[in-house]
Parts: C-alpha cells; structure tokens; sequence
C-alpha cells in the first residue's frame, strides 16, 4: 500500500507538472521580468546590430513594491464568533490565538512575500502547518509562505482556493542531508533513494542586463543528481461519514466523526429528579441544588408541624407531639447518551463531511501519513486574476507590453541623442581614406582636407524627434500604476495635489478604492487562513497555555486556555476557555491591512472625543506616541491627584467655614463675658449703694431714735412748777 502512494504520487506529480508547464514558463518570466530582465535575446542581437544599447527603464519594480507597502501597511485583524451558543470567552481567546501565531510566524514577512507572488506570478500560496519544535516540544501552529513553483494543483480545479481539487502537492528537491537531518530515522532508505535534478523552475530567454538569476538547472548540473532527493507532501480531499448531533437538553450542535461518535454514545449523562444533564459538572451542580432544596423543604414542614402544634396547645391548653420531616435525597440515575439518543432527545443524522489525507513522501519513503479534520487543504492560494483555472494570470504581464514599449522607447531616444551628437557626412565613394578620415574628424582640432571636385561633401543631421514620443512614455509609466491600482498622488507626488487639507484626504481615500479590489483577494485568503488554523489549534492546543501578544503600541494582551478547575479531590471537574469544542466563524475586518492617513483619523476620533462618545484611551491608540500604556498611567496619576487637590480644597473651605463660624462665636462668647463681667461689677456697686443706703438708713433711723429719746430726756428733767 505504501509503495502504491508513492508511485501514484510521483505519477500525479508528472501530470500536474506537465499541465502547468506554460504558466509556469510564463510565471518565471513575469518574475524575471520584474527585476529587469526585460529583453528577448532576439531583441539583444537586433539591437546590437544597431549599435543600440538595451536599456531598461525599470517602472514595474516599485509599482509592485508600492503596492506590497499599501496592502501590508497594518496588520490584518482578525474576528472570531462562535456558531450556537457558546462562551463569548472561549472566542476571544480564539481571535487571540490568531494574533498569536501571525506573532510566531513572522506574519508581516510572511504576507509581504506572498503578495509579491501574488502580483508577480499571479498566485501566491501560504501552508498552515504545526511545527512539533517550537514551544519547548509541545508544538505552535504556524504559517510560511511557499514558492507558487513548488505548488502542483489538480488541473481540472476551477475554485480559486482549489476547493474542487482532487489533490494537491507541495514539492521541492531537497539534498539528502537536509532530509537525513530531518528523518534521521530513514536515514538508510533516504541514502539509497533515487537522486533526482529535475527543476521546478523553467528556463526562459531573457536576457540579463545587470541582475543575473542563477537558475536551477545551472545549480543542479554535475553531480547534483547524485546530491538532491524530491520531496512530496501531498494533500488529498476525501469524504468520511461523520454524525451531525444536537441535544435538544442543552441546544448545542456538533458535528463528530465515526470514533468520536463512538466515545460520543458511550459517554455518561445523568437524570437528578427527571431532568437531564449531559454535563458533569452541571449535573454536580444540579444535585447539590436538589440537596439545598429538600433541605429547605424538610426545615419549612418541620416548622409548619411545630407552628400547628403550637397553636392547638395554646387551644387546649396541653402540648401536642410534632414531627421533624428529614430531607428528601433527590433521585439520581446514570445513563448514557445512547439512552438520549434512542428516547428521541438527542437527534443524530449521519452526513459526509470532506476530510484532508496527507502523506509526506521523501526518497520514495512515505514518512508521514495522517488525517487532518478539516474541509479545506491548508495551502491557502491567492489567486490574482483569476480564469477558473489554476493557472492565474499576473498583474505585470498585464503591464509586460507596456513596461516593453517604454524600454524601446528609451532606447530609441538613447540612440538617437547618440546620432545626434556625432554628425554624418557623406563622400563620394574613393574619395578620401575612410579610415584616416574617421582618425581626424574625432579630433577636435583637426584640420581636414578635401578634393571638392571629386565628390561633394556633405554633413547631415538627423530630424529632431516629436514631442509627443516623450509623452508616449510617461503615458506608459501612468498605465502601469493604474493596472496596479496605483496613483502618483498616491506614492507622494504633488503634481494635481488640492491646496485643501480635507480634499487632499478624500482623493486620498479615492484613490484607494482600485486596490481594494486587491485587498478583497488577500482578505478573503486570511479569513481563509484563519478558518484552516481554528482545527489545528483545537486539536494540539488541549493543555494549559498562556498566549502574550505584544501590541504595535508596545503594549501586552493575555489569554488563558484551557484552564483546569480541580475539586478538593484533585479531580478535573471543569475547563475554562476550552478551545478545543466550538465551531467558529472567521472575519477579517475589511480595510485592516490598506494604509489611513493618520492625521485624518486623529481629527475624526478627537471629535467623537470632544463629543463624549469614547473615551481618551481610544483616541490615543490612533496616535503614533510610543509608551501610550505610560502616557495612560500618567494621565490617571494626575487625574487622581487632582481629584485629590479638589478634594482637599473642599475641606479646606469647610475648614475656613467653620473657623470662621468658631471666630464669631468665640467674639460672641468673649462679648457676653465682658457683659456679664460688667454687669457683675454694676451688681457689685448696686448691691454696695443698697447696703449703704440700708446702712444710712439706719443710722439715719438710730440717729432719730437718739433725738427722740434725748427729748424726752429733755422733757422729763424741766421743772416741775412751770406749766403751761
């Protein structure tokens, strides 16, 4: 069986090889072509008998270059959504695990090479893959970018991702220490195995003028068949039963494959006082709830018993007996989800779903031979333009005709300053020593003599060349950038450029509507990219992991997968942002990748800011200042310490409030102390006037008492004859 693979292979290859033969002749052109190789060696020879140089006036080089730094000014975002009901969680740590590998894979590098192949060959390719290194052994999924001439696709494909392809093969020669160091363990059947010098990359007949590309059939020459081994990796679409289930119980959807649905059925679920989980810790749950409430049932009919006996006692006068209600314990059977699948709660229909066979084949030795759970061949292809075959045309052969007449042209201007800067004459034949002639007329003070009867000499110019052949030429070069979707406003030129500010931006965003036809193609590839990555990341990634991507702005996001949650026995009861269950779709955010002027983006968001519809933070992600956590940190520092400063300023003129209000109680007091210090002291005087005057009183009255009684004694001591 393995031996079959193998010829069957190496006869696919064969015929894939043969059918792609003339795009692949074509494709190298078209690369070559574009770093300057841009004569036929028919033209070098008509040229040179000319005497004409050929020039090359190089226009599709930085066009495909400008387009390149356009469609790869930002890196593309990713949108992950689940397809039912399920943890939100679960697909933003997906939408991060994205962001990761484009992280470990060197995305950016990776997107510029395949969109130069996309522009220049007409179809670019990425293969996802798991590279079992990387992550201290336990594996990252990651993309590169291949050589379109080493991608061999069924030639009756008609779906620009090859969707329809019976198979597809990636193939390379590759040397035998490169596979030894590989497989070390085949390393015998890899040193005998049939040596192989055949190039994946044709010859053609343009002729170099400066930049010479070594080819391959010049590098494998000699001994190299002795020294190079071809290596497959071969990709096979096949159809598998599979078993679309959904559980009415939960409301989830899956779709498993003949083993998993296996494992599926003979799984456990459980019926806790006749409602049904699937789940293990949900039934855990479900049960220690029914527990709680049969408490709580038990302790209400006691006290109901206890409440009755209570009031016939006050009635009659005499206790009466109560009874305590113990807990009922809730009814629990374990059955399995065939039993749901037989009473009708679960549906099942058995359905044939595409599954992707790989082999890798290296020295007529099957290395490698799996299954990949996925429906589409993880070689994304990036068509250009595409003819609903799988040998899509470029956009510099689009421009070839164009970039060939500006190059003649040049050359044709080129020589005919040449002529003009060296006069012709004409002699009469014999007339003169044509050699001698020459000798003296490139002198510049020769003196030159003629026989004028002999023959007429006669000194012509050429005719001066038309303006309009200077114009032809920059209409070629604007040719060119509009097939590549290009403008010179575009790439800086200030020729036609408005004096308005806003104008200037808007036929900025117009000029970008012709490459986001491009942008579409590339997006559509990483949507692509991303549905091909989501079931590699589910099956390697069922460990704990922790993901840190750093952001452009320096800052860092982290993601937890898969995290276990143990019970007091140290048993798993429950996954965090389990990865691997889920179906998820993927959008890439249109425009994520096309360049925005920065400094209209920034007036757009400051005034959703001044508006109050975001916040600070978003606008500051749209700057390009360096340390934006820093300058967040900061500006919550000051903020902070201003409310402090407000605060306290507050209190302070409480404080001078209140000082004020004790100030004025304090006169207040001092006041009324004066006041009833005085009226003290005016007390004091009044009392001693009182007491003087009580006192004058009485020696008033003691004063007259002593008159009195003295006139008495007075009248007692006259004589007594004398009367009145």
């Amino acid at each position: 069986m393995t031996q079959n693979i193998v010829l069957e292979t190496e006869e696919l290859y064969k015929k894939y090889s043969e059918a792609r033969d003339n795009w692949a002749v074509r494709a190298q052109e078209d690369r070559k072509f574009r770093f300057g190789e841009q004569w036929s060696q028919e033209d070098v020879e008509v040229l040179a008998a000319r005497k004409q140089a050929p020039v090359v006036v190089n226009r599709v080089h930085p066009a495909v270059e400008a387009a390149k730094a356009m469609l790869t000014a930002n890196r593309p975002s990713f949108r992950v959504s689940p397809r039912e009901d399920s943890d939100n969680q679960v697909a933003q740590a997906m939408n991060g695990l994205l962001q990761y590998i484009w992280q470990v894979s060197d995305g950016d590098t990776v997107m510029r090479q395949v969109i130069d192949d996309y522009y220049v060959t007409g179809m670019g390719a990425l293969y996802v893959y798991v590279d079992q290194t990387k992550d201290m052994g336990k594996g990252e999924v990651c993309f590169t970018d291949i050589d379109p001439m080493c991608v061999y696709i069924d030639p009756a494909s008609r779906n620009r991702y090859g969707d329809d392809a019976e198979n597809i093969i990636i193939s390379k020669l590759a040397t035998r220490d490169q596979l030894i160091k590989r497989y070390p363990e085949l390393a015998k059947k890899i040193a005998g195995a049939q040596g192989s010098n055949d190039s994946d990359i044709p010859v053609t007949n343009l002729y170099s003028t400066g930049i010479v590309f070594p080819e391959d059939s010049t590098i494998l020459s000699g001994d190299a068949k002795d020294r190079y081994v071809r290596e497959y990796i071969r990709f096979k679409k096949e159809f598998k039963p599979h078993y679309r289930v959904f559980d009415k119980v939960t409301g989830v959807e899956d779709l498993l494959t003949e083993k998993a649905f296996s494992e599926y059925s003979n799984s456990p679920a459980w019926v806790i006082n006749g409602q049904v989980y699937t789940s293990q810790g949900t039934a855990e749950e479900a049960y220690q709830v029914a527990v709680q409430e049969a408490q709580m049932a038990a302790e209400q009919q006691t006290q109901a018993g206890y409440a009755q006996a209570q009031e016939q006692a006050n009635y009659t006068g005499e206790e009466a007996p109560y009874e305590i209600s113990e807990p009922q314990q809730p009814q629990v059977q374990q059955i399995t989800m065939a039993d749901l699948i037989s009473a009708g709660q679960i549906d099942v229909v058995r359905v044939l779903q595409p599954v992707i066979r790989q082999w890798v084949i290296a020295g007529q030795t099957v290395v490698y031979e799996g299954e990949l759970e996925m429906e589409h061949y993880p070689v994304i292809l990036f068509m250009n333009l595409h003819n609903r075959t799988p040998y899509p045309l470029s956009d510099v052969r689009m421009v070839r005709s164009l970039q060939e007449e500006i190059n003649k042209t040049r050359s044709l201007i080129i020589a005919h300053a040449t002529t003009s800067t060296t006069n012709k004459i004409i002699l009469q034949r014999g007339s003169t020593d044509i050699e001698d002639f020459e000798e003296r007329w490139a002198s510049p003070t020769a003196v030159l003599e003629a026989d004028i009867e002999a023959g007429q000499l006669q000194v012509v110019q050429p005719a001066p060349l038309p303006s309009e052949l200077y114009k032809k030429e920059i209409t070629a070069k604007s040719d060119i950038d509009h097939q590549m979707g290009l403008y010179e406003f575009m790439m800086g030129s200030s020729q036609g450029a408005p004096q308005t500010y806003k104008a200037t931006i808007s036929i900025d965003e117009f000029g970008q509507r012709r490459i986001k036809s491009k942008l579409m193609d590339i997006e559509s590839g990483l949507k692509r990219t991303g549905e091909v990555a989501i079931p590699m990341m589910q099956k390697l990634y069922t460990d704990e992991k922790i993901v840190r991507i750093i952001q452009p702005n320096n800052s860092m996001s982290e993601y937890m997968i898969n995290k276990r949650m143990y019970d007091d026995y140290g048993q798993v009861i429950d996954i965090l942002t389990n990865v691997a269950v889920g179906k998820y779709d993927v959008v890439v955010v249109a425009g994520s990748t096309l360049p925005t002027n920065r400094y209209a983006q920034l007036e757009f968001y400051m005034a959703a800011y001044e508006k109050g519809i975001i916040d600070r933070q978003e606008v500051l992600k749209k700057t390009e200042i360096f340390d934006q956590e820093g300058v967040l940190q900061r500006i919550d520092e000051i903020d902070r310490l201003q409310r402090m400063v407000e605060e306290l300023q507050e209190q302070v003129k409480g404080l001078k409030g209140d000082l004020q209000t004790r100030e004025r109680e304090t006169m207040h007091a001092k006041q009324e102390t004066e006041l009833a210090r005085f009226s003290g002291k005016l007390g004091n005087a009044s009392n001693a006037v009182d007491h003087s005057t009580k006192l004058y009183t009485e020696r008033l009255s003691d004063e007259l008492a002593k008159q009195k009684e003295k006139r008495r004694d007075t009248s007692k001591a006259a004589p007594k004859g004398k009367k009145k």
